[in-house]
């Protein structure tokens, strides 16, 4: 087993006391069980993890000696799981048919950036005198489509964002040290241009990752957090993008960890967080509910990978785990939504269309607007799942 000294990009000091709570309130099957199937598959772990007898040592970082988790020796000796600010489905007050969210607190996290801060992030393109498709924005829109529709089901909503700007007070300038360091670990050359762009990076993907995680874990304190995105395939230069006729999608839970990723200390300690918290226990039957809702309400396919680092979690073609900022981030159950292709000859054109009220015909069908499908089928998938509990 090997130790390394590597964080990832602004990440703090690991505080490996975070697992305390967690002894012997699992046991050695089970836990081999998650981090194969969900959370490091193809022994990902194995230079990070050792076993011995009814304990792991993960390793730490140098000079330092791992962290020794112990199991319980059977299912019927497990302590309870540390409770933390989220509840399961089953701790929730009881069902009301009438409010069947009522009790559920949920946070919406409209995916990236929108207003002039899109095209840093290369989630905007236009084509000729056309809307620009800025995928920001349109987050933010269908978050804001959810919020009454929640609410009037009973569930207490949150946005990470209200707005199309960045929730971290950090900017570009103030990460260049960061990103110079960030460069000379992934041995990429140390240019004015590359220290540039990278800052940007840091920026919108983990400096505005890490705040919005701050916000979920500690004000807000949600029963769960949807990622809600929308898609796309490359589409080469934004002023001159490609249109496809692929249009897809897919959810995204907490997993598959790769071998290189494990070689960060924080990373380590953020997975054995997920996993203990028993949180894919949650997001699993979750997201499935969601992914039937939304295949028979949008009609899209599901998207299949080819390469990268990603792994099946069961036989539902939708789902896939992903080892992404946020879902690892935010302690509570995550689900990630990415329907619509927006460069997608369709998506396209529904995007052209705006929100709107009744239907529209697309194709030879006739179509709410994309905005108000995707806030009507999230709500449908969260009512299937959360009216599964006792009245």
């Amino acid at each position: 087993m090997r130790a390394q000294a590597l964080l990832s990009p602004l990440a703090p000091k690991p505080e490996w006391s975070a697992l305390d709570g967690f002894q012997q309130t699992m046991t050695k099957a089970d836990f081999l069980a998650l981090l194969d199937k969900v959370y490091a598959p193809g022994v990902a772990w194995a230079d990070s993890i050792s076993f011995t007898g009814d304990a792991a040592a993960v390793a730490t970082s140098p000079g330092n000696p791992p962290y020794v988790l112990k199991f319980a020796p059977d299912a019927a000796s497990t302590r309870p799981t540390p409770v933390f600010y989220w509840r399961p489905r089953r701790a929730l007050p009881a069902f009301d048919p009438g409010k069947p969210l009522a009790g559920l607190k949920i946070a919406l996290d409209p995916g990236h950036l929108g207003g002039s801060w899109a095209k840093m992030e290369e989630r905007w393109f236009k084509i000729g005198k056309s809307t620009p498709v800025s995928e920001g924005d349109m987050t933010l829109k269908v978050a804001k489509l959810l919020v009454p529709r929640l609410k009037a089901l009973g569930a207490e909503v949150f946005l990470t964002r209200s707005k199309p700007g960045p929730v971290t007070g950090a900017r570009p300038s103030q990460l260049r040290a960061a990103a110079a360091e960030s460069l000379q670990q992934k041995k990429d050359p140390v240019t004015k241009k590359a220290v540039t762009k990278e800052s940007e990076r840091l920026f919108y993907r983990v400096s505005e990752i890490r705040r919005r995680a701050r916000l979920v874990n500690e004000t807000i304190k949600p029963d769960l957090v949807l990622c809600l995105h929308f898609n796309a395939e490359e589409w080469g230069d934004e002023k001159h993008p490609r249109l496809v006729d692929d249009n897809h999608m897919h959810f995204l839970v907490t997993g598959s960890w790769s071998k290189e990723e494990l070689t960060y200390e924080d990373l380590r300690l953020d997975m054995l967080v997920k996993l203990l918290g028993r949180a894919s226990s949650e997001e699993l039957p979750l997201a499935n509910s969601m992914a039937d809702v939304m295949a028979a309400a949008t009609g899209l396919p599901p998207y299949v990978y080819h390469g990268g680092n990603v792994v099946r979690v069961n036989d539902n073609p939708y789902l896939w785990a992903r080892n992404l900022l946020a879902n690892r981030l935010y302690a509570c159950p995550v689900v990630y939504i990415e329907p619509y292709v927006m460069n997608s000859r369709d998506g396209f054109a529904r995007i052209q269309a705006g929100d709107y009220d009744g239907r529209r015909t697309f194709g030879g069908v006739a179509r709410q607007s994309i905005y108000r499908e995707y806030a009507d089928a999230v709500t449908a998938g969260l009512v299937k799942y959360y009216s599964r509990r006792q009245p």
